[in-house]
């Protein structure tokens, strides 16, 4: 199956020509040519994430977007409903009360949360848990906190229950965030397949033109047996402009039957 992170960038920033509502199509046109079985994506507002769940109708849509904080942008997760069966779902704040709702805690900017769907793909039989977050971009302590508060929720479920993480990290490979998921058992799908290379995956609508200095601050993760076959990272561009001031990372998984 094939699992794809999309931090789509919000429609409440004022981005002039690469806003959303100039990039919308565009940006599902890409979508829909990666065939993704999975999306895990971030920074949704309401109006995009009611874009997506027209413009991709062959997914489920799910992100506690109804929850009586709305403020703060979402981390949905689609998954294509002929391949699934949704057993479960749920999510949790990315703070010291992760379920008091919009909570935030430590040196973090915003709220953050983490969203998970436990799914039977009809096509193996097999189960497994899919999570999809967005860590801080400021606060180095909120960030080492938030991948705990991940890395414990998962450990709640056996070695050999194949699970997903994707997302936003706002941090490269060598932060402290990072080692958090390392250390609880979470392996980097691209790193499984290209080594350990830090290639950039945010240029802030500046494409080639970008630096690279942010390195790859967008991953897929993989816990349990899950073997990785593939992983691509996607920048597209149409008359000079991007779908989003990300490049959208996937991973071709394969995930054999727990234990």
């Amino acid at each position: 199956m094939r699992v794809m992170t999309c931090n789509v960038r919000t429609s409440l920033a004022k981005d002039g020509d690469d806003h959303w509502a100039r990039r919308r199509d565009f940006c599902l046109n890409v979508i829909r040519a990666q065939s993704a079985d999975l999306l895990g994506f971030q920074e949704l507002q309401r109006d995009q994430y009611d874009d997506l769940r027209l413009g991709l109708p062959e997914y489920t849509a799910w992100g506690m977007v109804d929850e009586p904080h709305t403020t703060s942008p979402v981390n949905a997760i689609l998954f294509r409903t002929g391949r699934f069966s949704l057993l479960s779902q749920g999510g949790f704040w990315l703070s010291e009360t992760p379920h008091v709702t919009g909570s935030s805690s430590w040196d973090s900017a915003c709220v953050r949360l983490a969203n998970w769907v436990r799914l039977r793909d009809r096509e193996t039989g097999v189960d497994f848990r899919y999570v999809n977050t967005h860590l801080d971009h400021v606060g180095q302590t909120a960030r080492e906190e938030q991948a705990r508060l991940i890395v414990e929720d998962a450990a709640a479920y056996p070695a050999r229950y194949p699970q997903l993480l994707t997302g936003d990290m706002n941090c490269d490979g060598a932060n402290a965030a990072l080692e958090r998921f390392r250390q609880g058992g979470w392996k980097d799908t691209h790193a499984a397949l290209h080594g350990d290379t830090n290639p950039d995956t945010f240029h802030g609508f500046r494409g080639a033109d970008d630096d690279g200095s942010s390195g790859k601050i967008d991953w897929i993760f993989a816990r349990g047996p899950v073997t990785p076959t593939a992983s691509q990272i996607i920048r597209e561009e149409q008359n000079g402009h991007y779908m989003s001031d990300h490049d959208f990372v996937w991973a071709d998984v394969k995930l054999n039957t727990a234990e």
